[in-house]
This record gives structure tokens, sequence and C-alpha cells, in this order.
């Protein structure tokens, strides 16, 4: 995978000459001189986002407590798919509105209906009514009710009626839950045997956070839950460990054999990773959210398709805490588990120490010097170069012919 500034993962940082003196003469140096749009596209690290992540922590930690809450609370709205019961549908007009339905029901059972909605627009809207099941006397009287209230502008024989099982509404349910463990354990396996274990349990961590933030949002709204909400939720887990992906393999590719120099922290890989995949993150965030922002305006608001507001809902939500869980849960969170190893702590140490040595003025020696540079002969595109010295330009160019170095 290539970076925008189309330099060589392993030397994307940016050191001065031999000759410079402090910290920066072999260690990172982030290029924040430029503007935020220019750090944004070239990726050199400016953005530090591992370093802060207890921050993120809390923002998650608030993020699941408010949307926890609201699922233990109000709980869902479960529509008739799940719950089962009987639906009435009639075309709306002036007289026909939902308050008139629902006022029709409960004169006649003296109690609420479930749920009254509009759906359509123009001449093909119409008024559906969820309630408990009925039998066959109550549907009768519920439709002759409707056609005398509303004798003006409909028949008897404009009121439809359907009904549904509860015992399809749980077959549902079970098979759901089904989906969603396999979905997960194939995700676990495939993580952990394409990278390793801590990036499995920093995936599956991500993952949490999507289904509980998108399922707090739709209990927080009120909306129905339906099979396109399913449906939806199961999108945008897919979309979610996919760039969580992308993230961990820049990582991965970053961190590869940082054990055997000084020069940055695993922490600093995984950030300058993070900060190289950033502008991926947000272009695939974009084009995913356009179309369906597109389905709420078109679909929802002007042509009144209100079954479609489920699944354009439960997306965009989906999408979005996606990509915020990739970037700044999946990855710290990463880093964190790591750094609980010992050879992590000790590689973490070596740096630091070699670090205060070089501010301290003491002069590197040859052997330090190779320890911290020497991982075989670099290529920078097609050209070799010491070890010992990061030629890197984090400014999205390349240096040219000319230039000296």
């Amino acid at each position: 995978m290539t970076t925008p500034n189309n330099i060589s993962d392993s030397t994307d940082a940016r050191v001065p000459d031999e000759g410079a003196a402090g910290a920066a003469e072999a260690d990172f140096v982030a290029d924040e001189g430029r503007s935020f749009l220019s750090r944004l596209y070239t990726g050199t690290g400016a953005f530090d986002i591992i370093s802060k992540r207890r921050t993120w922590y809390i923002v998650t930690l608030i993020m699941i407590a408010v949307c926890g809450l609201s699922i233990v609370v109000r709980g869902f709205t479960f529509g008739i798919d799940f719950e089962g019961g009987t639906q009435i549908a009639l075309p709306a007009s002036s007289q026909v509105t939902r308050d008139a339905v629902e006022t029709v029901y409960s004169d006649t059972f003296g109690k609420e209906p479930d749920a009254v909605q509009s759906a359509g627009k123009g001449s093909s809207a119409t008024i559906q009514l969820r309630s408990e099941h009925l039998d066959q006397d109550e549907t009768v009287k519920i439709t002759t009710a409707l056609a005398e209230r509303f004798s003006g502008s409909i028949t008897a024989a404009d009121v439809s009626s359907s009904d549904v099982s509860s015992t399809w509404g749980g077959e549902i349910t079970k098979k759901m839950a089904i989906a969603l463990v396999v979905f997960l354990v194939i995700v676990f396996v495939y993580i952990a045997v394409r990278f390793d274990r801590e990036m499995s349990i920093a995936a599956m961590a991500s993952l949490f956070l999507d289904m509980v933030f998108t399922a707090g949002i739709y209990s927080i709204v009120g909306w129905e839950v339906t099979p396109a909400t399913v449906i939806g939720l199961l999108t945008i887990l897919g979309f979610s460990i996919y760039d969580t992906v992308v993230v961990f393999d820049k990582v991965a590719e970053n961190t590869r054999g940082f054990l055997r120099t000084t020069r940055r922290t695993y922490a600093e890989q995984a950030n300058l990773a993070v900060n190289q995949t950033l502008m991926r993150s947000i272009n695939t965030t974009v084009i995913s959210v356009l179309p369906i922002i597109a389905l709420m305006v078109i679909a929802v608001w002007m042509l009144g398709v209100g079954t479609l507001k489920d699944l354009a809902l439960i997306q965009f939500v989906g999408v979005l805490v996606g990509t915020y869980s990739s970037i700044f849960l999946a990855a710290p969170l990463l880093v964190t588990l790591k750094e609980m190893r010992g050879d992590v702590k000790a590689h973490n140490r070596k740096v630091l120490g070699r670090r205060a040595r070089i501010e301290a003025g003491e002069p590197e020696t040859g052997s330090r010097r190779a320890s911290a540079g020497r991982v075989g002969t670099e290529r920078v595109g097609r050209r070799s170069v010491s070890p010992e010295r990061d030629t890197a330009v984090p400014s999205g160019k390349r240096r040219s012919r000319g230039q000296s170095r």
C-alpha cells in the first residue's frame, strides 16, 4: 500500500542531516509547519492521535454510557415483523389523517394502537395503523368504523389488513443473532490470522462501539426496528471492519521489525500509520455518506417512502461511528495492548534513553548508531541510502535529482 507522498513507509519520517543537533537528528519529527489540509493530505504524522488516546477513551465511554442508558431506559420500538400483530392501511386524504385514524381506533376498542404512521406522497399516500393481533370479528369492526367515519373519502373496500405472527418475528430475531455471532467470529479469526491477537481484540472493541452507539441512537430517535434495520446494522459493521483493517494493515507495515531500531516507539509508528490512512478514511466516509443522504432526502422526505428511513438512519449513523472507531478507538487501543508486552516496554525505554543521551549532548558511539539505524540497506524509490540517515521528505514531493543530500 503506498502513502500519499509516494515515499517508502520505512522512511516516512524527516530527519535533518547528520551534523544537526538534538533529538531530531535520528528520531521522527512530524512536519507541523504546513496548513491543515496539506498535513491531512501528505500524512506526515502531524496529527497526534495516539498520544491523546486517554481523551478518546473518555469520549468513547461517554458515547457508550449515553447510548447504553437509552437502550436500558427507553428500549426499542419493535416493528410488526418482530412483535407480530395486525396492520391496517387506508388511503390518506385531508380527512384521513394519523390523528383521526388513531381516534377511531381508540373509540372502537377503548385503547391506543401500537403505532400510526403515514407513508408515501400525493395520491399514493397511506395511513398505516399497527395494533396487537385482531381476530376476524375485530378486523371487520375496525374496518366498518373507519369506513363510516371517513365515508366521504373511502369505503370499506379501501381498508386493507394483514396479520403477522409473533412466531415469525421470533425467527427473524434468532436468525439475526446467529448472523451477527458468525460475522464476529469470522472477523476475529481472520484478523488474528492475518495480523495478531491484539489487533483482533481492538477490532472487536471498535465493532462493539459501532453496535452500541448505532443501536442507542435508534433508541433515542424512537423509530421502529424493522428487518431493514437489521440489514443496515450488518452492513455498517462490514464497512467499519474494512476501515479498521486498512488502518491495521498500515500499522503492521510501519511496525515491521521496529524492535531492531531505536528511532521510534511503537506508538509513534502507529500514529504515523493512522495519519497515512486518515485521508483515505475520510474519502471513503464521504463517498459512502453521500448516497445515504440522497436516500434520506429523496426517498424519505421528497417521495415519502417511510419504509426506507430505517435503513437510511442506521447506515448514516453507522458509517460515521465506524470511521470514528477505526481511527480513534481501534488504533489507540491496539497501542495500549501492545505496550503491555515486555518487549515493547523495553523497546520504549531504549528509544527514550537514546533520545535523552542525544539531548544531553552525548555523542553516539558507532555501535549505538548502528543499532539505531541499521535494519539493512533501506531503499527510497529506486535509490539505496545509508540506514544512518533518513532522506524522506514529508512534503508529498520527491527531491529533484539536482537537490543536494
